[in-house]
């Protein structure tokens, strides 16, 4: 990345983009030298999509695949790289997104790719982490930012960030302090990395 440029960013999400607005948050307020160039959602209605074309940023569908659930089609995975080459993303930003990521991506994107999980990785990889936070007793949960790689939620630990668990804490009361751990911690970390000299061009 050269000296004066933001780091360009493409988003893949799945639901909301809870996390694609604390990242929009944090670039208006100065704080991420950073521009999201375009948003990708494998669900044509989510609200992700909606957000990115609230602030004007690209915003595109791709459909999964048939008989393709946890992963891509090699032939989706393909139309993605294609638009986040076609956009100049430096960085593979995943927020929210329901996939797991196969070789297309990381081989377009080798360690350009990251993701956050709401558990403090190792423990609990996978879906509903919090949940399992809970029904395994911890005192603590929180999130984790890590890059990814073919492994679920296996990546190299990039930071973390810890929520104390509650007596009183439902599945949902721990999710929302989480998320909100998460909305700080994300853009910290893509702050951190376009300070980055390993983006140079």
């Amino acid at each position: 990345m050269s000296a004066g440029r933001s780091l360009r960013l493409g988003v893949l999400g799945s639901g909301k983009g809870s996390n694609l607005s604390a990242i929009f948050h944090a670039i208006r307020e100065r704080q991420l030298p950073a521009e999201v160039r375009i948003v990708v959602s494998d669900v044509a209605e989510a609200g992700i999509l909606e957000i990115a074309r609230a602030q004007g940023v690209r915003a595109e569908y791709v459909p999964p695949g048939d008989n393709f659930r946890a992963r891509l089609s090699p032939e989706s995975e393909e139309r993605i790289v294609e638009l986040l080459r076609e956009s100049g993303v430096d960085l593979v930003v995943l927020a929210g997104f329901m996939r797991i990521v196969g070789a297309p991506l990381l081989a377009a994107f080798p360690r350009r790719i990251i993701n956050i999980h709401p558990s403090l990785l190792p423990r609990h990889r996978g879906l509903h982490a919090w949940r399992q936070a809970l029904e395994a007793g911890d005192s603590t949960a929180g999130c984790t930012v890590h890059y990814v790689d073919a492994g679920v939620d296996t990546g190299e630990i990039i930071a973390q960030s810890e929520v104390e668990v509650l007596p009183d804490d439902t599945a949902e009361s721990l999710h929302a302090r989480i998320q909100v751990a998460e909305h700080a911690l994300y853009p910290e970390v893509i702050a951190g990395l376009a300070r980055d000299r390993s983006f140079a061009e």
